[in-house]
């Protein structure tokens, strides 16, 4: 069983998404969820919320194909950040000039499955 949750347009740059994300790459998706409950940055809030909505997704593709699913045996086999978009704002600066910030984004995937499928990828 092997089953996908995305999130895009997430307000954190990619550099600390990363961060985050390589902690739980490889876990048990119970486990993930223990780590980023307690992780202090501020991105394992919206990775908290992705990796529940990756086995609730895999929760609801077992109830629709019939098949028994233990959560306990769930792995993140696949979580990766990639850049989105960059807003970009000015901010008056001295001598009539403007400084660029750049206020970045994140598309973040996780993909959790059972051990019976990781070796199929």
């Amino acid at each position: 069983m092997e089953a996908i949750a995305r999130v895009r347009h997430i307000r954190v740059t990619p550099q600390k998404a990363r961060r985050v994300v390589n902690l739980i790459r490889g876990k048990q998706a119970t486990e993930a969820l223990a780590i980023l409950k307690f992780a202090p940055q501020d991105a394992s809030g919206p990775v908290y919320k992705l990796v529940a909505s990756a086995v609730s997704n895999a929760r609801v593709k077992a109830d629709a194909t019939n098949t028994y699913l233990d959560e306990d045996d769930l792995y993140i086999t696949q979580a990766y950040v990639d850049e989105g978009a960059t807003l970009k704002r000015f901010r008056p600066r001295a001598q009539g000039r403007a400084f660029r910030i750049n206020k970045r984004t994140s598309h973040i995937t996780v993909v959790v499955s059972t051990p019976d499928e990781e070796g199929t990828n």
